[in-house]
């Protein structure tokens, strides 16, 4: 039978009952577009954790205080701080495979000026600090390495603080009060949102680190040191180089290092891993109801071969052969397969989109996710559609014909 008389055939029996046609489609057309729509979540899921990760810093490296041990038990990481400002500057004068590192000076407190007072985290830095965060000021200026040198009393504020204190105007000039000290506002920062632990980045005050250790926190000992490598391949190297300019800092010789070092990627891949296991399960999940879509379209397919007995009969007395009538149920069977996926997809893009304008979650569909699913609903039509369609090729043409 050729090809076009096949396909013709093919669509005629199909349209011949469109009800129970679409009825035959719709547990594919639900299976693709749940599919579909679990793939997106997952995937957008995915995407947002990396942006955030990412918007923590460029090629970012974090050194902080090491572990203590007290009555023999391990009291975990940043309980037994040594780090200092010469380790920052150390870093600095000798890494050859960092192209910036700043002290974090870190402490929480009251802040008051403009219209009315605000509790937020104070951070004394290095003007190095926007290089590594990926940051930028929209409003003003940061300050400068002179300011450091000078212990000078003036801020950069996050765009959180901004609108809390300064709501509607611009603080760049205005004093603020942190705890008792008085400074005065340079610059606003460049919005950046929540980071993957839900933490809101803008709100925050930026100090130089002289300024903080030496008039808000009074501690010699500083909270963690961050550092951005020269480019993202570098990073591992980049960790080496950091933990042997450490160990010589504190002169550790043979001891075990009373640091940590830890980077960005390693915090993308915890995340992006666990997410990944979920949008499979959630996909997984979601193709169940392919498979009750498959059952869907083989019972319906048994049916049309008993109703269509005396037409099989008919064509088997005129010369098809059981190939012939193999291949025409066949390709009925992909084709209402195929038809539901593409239905499917269409109703996954949308159920996608629609789910992301209600909820704000970020929604993507990869380009493979889609082939995947309409290709497995048309492996469905085949798998499921190729019973009935052997049965029909089996049958005795005078049988066929003698049947009521």
């Amino acid at each position: 039978m050729k090809q076009s008389t096949l396909l013709k055939v093919a669509s005629q029996s199909i349209l011949k009952n469109k009800m129970r046609t679409l009825l035959t489609m719709l547990g594919i057309v639900i299976g693709v577009g749940a599919v579909i729509v679990m793939v997106a979540v997952g995937n957008g899921a995915q995407t947002m954790i990396k942006q955030q990760i990412s918007s923590l810093g460029t090629n970012l490296i974090i050194i902080m205080p090491g572990s203590g041990v007290m009555g023999g038990a391990n009291q975990g990481a940043g309980t037994f701080n040594k780090l200092t400002v010469a380790d920052a500057e150390k870093l600095k004068r000798e890494g050859t495979m960092l192209s910036a590192v700043s002290p974090v000076v870190s402490t929480r407190t009251q802040v008051i000026g403009g219209s009315g007072n605000w509790r937020t985290s104070i951070n004394g830095v290095s003007t190095d600090f926007l290089t590594i965060r990926d940051w930028s000021v929209t409003s003003g200026a940061f300050f400068e390495d002179a300011d450091v040198k000078a212990g000078r009393k003036i801020a950069v504020i996050g765009a959180t603080v901004a609108n809390n204190l300064f709501p509607g105007g611009d603080p760049v000039g205005a004093q603020i009060q942190i705890g008792h000290v008085p400074f005065t506002i340079t610059g606003v920062l460049a919005a950046k949102g929540q980071n993957a632990g839900g933490q809101d980045q803008d709100d925050v005050v930026l100090v130089p680190y002289s300024t903080a250790q030496n008039r808000l926190s009074g501690n010699v000992r500083i909270g963690q040191i961050l550092a951005s490598a020269t480019n993202a391949d570098d990073v591992p190297a980049a960790q080496e180089e950091i933990k042997g300019i450490m160990r010589e800092s504190h002169r550790l010789n043979g001891a075990d290092d009373d640091f940590t070092v830890r980077n960005q990627t390693e915090i993308a891949q915890a995340a992006t891993s666990t997410t990944k296991v979920m949008s499979g399960l959630l996909a997984a999940i979601a193709s169940i109801s392919l498979l009750v879509g498959g059952i869907g379209i083989m019972n319906i397919m048994l049916v049309s071969v008993t109703e269509r007995t005396r037409e099989i009969g008919i064509r088997m007395a005129i010369g098809a052969r059981g190939s012939d009538v193999l291949t025409q149920f066949l390709v009925e069977s992909v084709a209402m397969s195929v038809l539901g996926g593409l239905v499917g997809l269409a109703a996954g893009y949308g159920g996608a989109a629609l789910l992301g304008h209600i909820t704000g979650w970020t929604t993507s569909t990869p380009p493979s996710a889609v082939a995947i699913a309409v290709g497995f609903s048309a492996a469905v039509g085949v798998f499921f559609g190729f019973y009935p369609a052997r049965k029909a090729a089996a049958l005795n043409p005078i049988q066929a014909l003698r049947y009521e």
